[in-house]
């Protein structure tokens, strides 16, 4: 797991692997064209997004074909990042449950501003003597 994390740590390399989630089966000259950098240098950075099992070639004719393994990625996810979201999902999912019961009860007499109070007691009389 720590290639992995080496190897994402580099903007150039994500930006490889975005540009395989783009189009998968890439040549190294249509991954480099885009880069500021020679093939060469390309290829030292997709050798090690290869090592970390980033990215998985196959050849075909002449041409060697790059493709995204997303498999590594998944696993930091489920290792990471799923590990800590849930009581975060948990927490917000019981303070959205919370304010929605909260707003489908009346609001309590001492949540309301003292003057909102008064109109609120001037409506209930009103309400009183319709009734009468």
């Amino acid at each position: 797991m720590d290639l992995v994390f080496k190897a994402l740590a580099d903007s150039t390399r994500r930006s490889l692997l975005d540009n395989l989630f783009a189009r998968d089966g890439q040549t190294l000259g249509e991954l480099s064209y885009g880069l500021e950098m020679t093939r060469f240098g390309a290829m030292k950075h997709l050798r090690v997004l290869e090592r970390a099992g980033l990215v998985t070639t196959h050849k075909v004719g002449r041409q060697k074909l790059h493709y995204l393994n997303p498999v590594p990625i998944q696993e930091i996810h489920e290792r990471w990042v799923g590990k800590y979201a849930v009581p975060w999902l948990r927490a917000m999912s019981a303070i959205k449950s919370e304010l929605e019961g909260e707003s489908a009860r009346p609001p309590s007499p001492a949540a309301i501003p003292s003057r909102d109070r008064r109109a609120a007691s001037g409506h209930a009389q009103i309400k009183r003597r319709i009734k009468e």
